[in-house]
């Protein structure tokens, strides 16, 4: 099987499953500007050398799947080969991971996003709000559903889950995010909707301002939402979106935020040049 080169845009902050334990949904583009959602990952039993970056080139194998019927989800076929290769950095306001960014066709109306979704010919996309109206945090359950638990401790205990003793030793899962995080926006038809926002950035984020703020949730909130309404909104926001799966193909609305790209305005001399 031919090796691909995948340009990483998204990961998503770890989730449970009983099948594959720990996981993380990875989405990246490819060097013609195609999507490709990889599932699962089990990006935190990975080794340091193999852990991959959001903004890295990577080069892997991988398969179309057929559990999950969205059209950009493929598998690795070993997620220990997912070889990083190069990664873009800041420099000059993302003058190069937006080369990348630029062969991607950015949507701006969720209703071509809707239908796509229904007709099964799209689950990933690159959006841009027109208007954003709040960012909300929602108390959720606090404690990861014990059924999956057990049921990734019973493939640990049987070796199904590591490749080794140490891991089964020293794993630890991720704490669970005690809130939903969510951007209510408008889009260029003036539509409102409210999206969640899965981004692993976000959930590590509110995880250092709750350290910082000594427990305190409510000072760690109000953090995570000066950067997400203050911060990001002097940038050129855009959003990663997905699919979930489990209302692909027939919810109303099945999309979420998966990533958040707050991009810096280029230089105004940059901008003159591009006028």
């Amino acid at each position: 099987m031919p090796k691909e080169r995948l340009f990483i845009t998204v990961k998503t902050y770890p989730t449970l499953s009983r099948k594959h334990g720990e996981t993380v949904c990875t989405a990246g583009i490819r060097e013609d500007g195609s999507w490709v959602r990889l599932y699962p990952v089990p990006f935190r039993r990975l080794d340091e050398e193999e852990q991959y970056r959001k903004f890295d080139w990577v080069e892997l194998e991988m398969r179309k799947g057929t559990a999950d019927h969205r059209p950009e989800t493929h598998h690795p076929t070993d997620a220990k080969n997912i070889l990083p290769m190069k990664h873009l950095g800041t420099e000059e306001a993302w003058k190069e991971r937006r080369k990348v960014l630029n062969k991607v066709k950015v949507h701006h109306r969720l209703q071509p996003l809707l239908d796509g979704a229904k007709a099964n010919t799209l689950s990933l996309a690159l959006f841009k709000p027109a208007k954003i109206i709040d960012f909300i945090s929602e108390p959720c359950e606090r404690n990861w559903d014990e059924a999956k638990v057990s049921a990734m401790r019973d493939m640990a205990s049987q070796g199904e889950l590591f490749g080794d003793e140490q891991w089964r030793q020293t794993f630890r899962l991720m704490p669970k995010l005690p809130y939903n995080f969510s951007y209510r926006f408008e889009d260029a038809d003036g539509k409102r909707s409210e999206l969640q926002v899965l981004d692993w950035e976000t959930g590590q984020l509110f995880h250092n301002c709750l350290r910082d703020a000594r427990g305190d949730e409510a000072l760690a909130l109000a953090k995570v939402r000066q950067k997400y309404m203050d911060s990001f909104l002097k940038t050129d926001l855009h959003f990663f979106l997905g699919t979930m799966k489990e209302f692909h193909g027939f919810s109303p609305n099945p999309w979420v935020i998966i990533g958040v790209l707050p991009i810096p305005h280029p230089p105004a001399v940059e901008q003159l040049e591009l006028l």
